[in-house]
């Protein structure tokens, strides 16, 4: 699967070009600075005047939340930062891939436009209701940024379509000729199977992810005779729930620590806390891509932004190239169950799991395999002769020194919610702040004047290229749960499935699955509802299952031949797609044989709670 472009110290973040670009860059950033000074003055007038100072604050955070991911989703389309299936890239340049594109961008347009009508009728539902926001401010002005997003990705996309003019011709075309068959009586049941074995086409030609979910549930919903408002009204749901807003203040607290430099600092201290031992750079490389990716929530940012920097550390200090990207392609998504993980806590809103439980639940399985990778690269730096340094006391205090801020931030998020200081949307704006505090004032690696908007942008897309995918995911999901077909699966696996062991084999086989197929994000929007009976079903603790399922997600983004990690892995140090296989095949094993254990021995999961 395509990944979302690196960030931070790894890519060059996009700075805004034309008008329409600064006029989303600006309002962009105004949403995301709001969504953190609104809960900050939250948190202060409750501790002083003891009363809320904003009407409705949390009701504004939350529709902000739903501006920043359409305003993002369009900037991801101008960016090339939708994600996809990567089977395109097998593609060579030439006529072949060239249609593919076309192919790819009129799937994108078509349901992009069917989306946004949509929209306009959960807009035209939201100005019938009257619904308001605290101090009397219609719901609907916020709603309205749902079709006008959905139409700007449409332009987008048709607007960069391949080779300019010629490709923007053959996109209208094409579109022209779906609608036609469509006006000539092609619709509701008579359109389904056509109209899937052409998303399915258009899938393998690489379509964005977004446009694959969203039409196959307008699909679903037109061969009812339903509107397709009801996918407005799930993505609306899904960007205005309550905890929705900790992803992009969490993400921009990781964006900004990407940018200003804080793997440096982390590898730096790494380094010297195990340089001494056998095999210590290696061990640093692994523990520092742990903490990274719980940071910034996410495995591509970590390979991204890290390998480049420790591949050729390891290198110089004597492991092979082949270990080196086999190691740091698995340590990228290894630090995926520890605070403050954005896949966990998605998964707590959506099966309404609390949040504070999964992050302790996965503490244990967290650590172990942390344990287990640093072990391995210990034992090859000893065999292949790594030289080891001497234990540096000054050195290691420098270090500390210079990263104590960036260490003390899961300290510091763990200890907001704790005291009872802040609500978990507080905590994650405080985050943002307390990153943006560190770079800014502390360190001076970012400008507020300079650098700002570019990283609200790279937020912005980053959770733009997201929540699209899941509001579209989320619509799938609705009209499966409005045909049963989760408690339907439930007692279909009920009456086939008598032992509980060959139950949890068959979830490891079809999560491993999706891993492969799926972002970890769009795995939980689409898959975390049907789960869930199941894990009922079975008398397996919710908890318990939640952290298998993302162990699972974890071993799929390194499962051939379309794991996450591996194309970005291929992309960033310029390999062979083939040979990264080769590379990370021994860690394939480690993570699997891990997932068995999470799953199969529960007190490692329970056993703190």
């Amino acid at each position: 699967m395509g990944g979302l472009a690196e960030s931070g110290e790894a890519a060059s973040l996009p700075g805004p070009r034309g008008f329409v670009t600064r006029l989303e860059a600006g309002l962009v950033s105004a949403a995301l600075a709001a969504m953190m000074a609104i809960p900050l003055v939250e948190i202060v007038a409750r501790k002083t005047l003891h009363r809320s100072l904003v009407p409705g604050a949390s009701g504004y955070v939350e529709h902000l939340t739903l501006w920043v991911a359409f305003l993002g989703a369009m900037l991801a389309t101008l960016t090339n930062r939708h994600l996809a299936l990567s089977t395109a890239a097998f593609l060579k340049e030439g006529r072949l891939l060239f249609w593919a594109q076309v192919v790819g961008t009129t799937a994108a347009v078509l349901v992009s436009v069917a989306l946004a009508w949509g929209s306009v009728g959960h807009v035209r539902n939201e100005m019938a209701f009257l619904d308001t926001l605290g101090g009397g401010v219609p719901k609907w002005i916020a709603s309205v940024i749902m079709p006008v997003g959905y139409a700007g990705v449409a332009l987008g996309f048709w607007w960069r379509a391949p080779r300019g003019r010629q490709g923007r011709i053959l996109v209208l075309a094409l579109a022209a000729a779906a609608v036609g068959v469509w006006l000539l009586g092609l619709r509701e049941e008579r359109l389904l199977v056509p109209g899937v074995v052409a998303l399915g086409v258009a899938t393998l030609l690489g379509a964005p992810l977004f446009a694959v979910m969203g039409g196959l549930a307008a699909l679903l919903f037109h061969a009812d005779g339903d509107s397709m408002t009801a996918i407005a009204i799930e993505t609306y749901g899904l960007a205005t729930m309550p905890l929705l807003p900790t992803l992009p203040l969490f993400a921009l607290a990781g964006t900004v620590l990407a940018a200003g430099g804080s793997s440096r600092r982390l590898v730096g201290f790494f380094r010297a806390l195990f340089g001494w031992a056998p095999g210590g750079t290696a061990i640093a490389a692994v523990v520092a891509c742990a903490f990274f990716t719980a940071v910034t929530g996410a495995s591509g940012v970590t390979i991204l932004a890290l390998g480049g920097l420790l591949l050729p550390i390891l290198i110089q200090e004597g492991y092979s190239k082949k270990f080196s990207i086999g190691l740091l392609t698995a340590s990228g998504s290894i630090g995926l169950l520890f605070p403050p993980s954005l896949p966990v806590i998605l998964y707590g809103i959506q099966s309404e799991q609390p949040i504070e439980k999964l992050f302790l639940a996965g503490l244990l399985p967290g650590l172990l395999l942390v344990a287990i990778v640093a072990l391995l690269s210990a034992n090859r730096g000893r065999r292949s002769g790594v030289a080891r340094s001497a234990f540096d006391s000054r050195a290691t205090l420098r270090s500390v020194w210079e990263a104590k801020w960036d260490l003390f931030l899961p300290v510091f998020v763990i200890l907001s919610l704790v005291a009872g200081v802040a609500t978990l949307v507080e905590a994650a704006a405080l985050t943002a702040v307390y990153a943006i505090f560190i770079e800014v004032v502390v360190h001076r690696t970012l400008s507020v004047r300079r650098d700002s908007v570019r990283v609200f942008m790279e937020t912005a897309i980053l959770i733009g290229a997201l929540l699209i995918i899941l509001g579209s995911a989320l619509g799938l999901t609705g009209y499966m749960v409005g045909e049963e077909i989760p408690s339907r699966i439930a007692d279909w696996v009920q009456a086939s499935v008598s032992s509980r062991i060959v139950f949890l084999l068959t979830l490891n086989l079809i999560l491993l699955v999706a891993g492969m197929l799926l972002d970890i994000f769009s795995a939980i929007i689409i898959i975390v509802p049907l789960i869930v009976p199941l894990g009922e079903a079975f008398g397996i603790n919710p908890i318990h299952l939640g952290i298998i399922f993302l162990a699972n997600l974890e071993l799929g983004y390194l499962t051939p031949p379309v794991g996450l990690n591996l194309f970005l892995s291929s992309l960033r140090f310029k390999v062979p797609l083939s040979e990264v296989w080769r590379m990370t095949f021994p860690f394939l094993l480690i993570f699997a044989v891990w997932v068995l254990l999470i799953t199969y021995v529960s007190p490692l999961t329970l056993g703190l709670m």
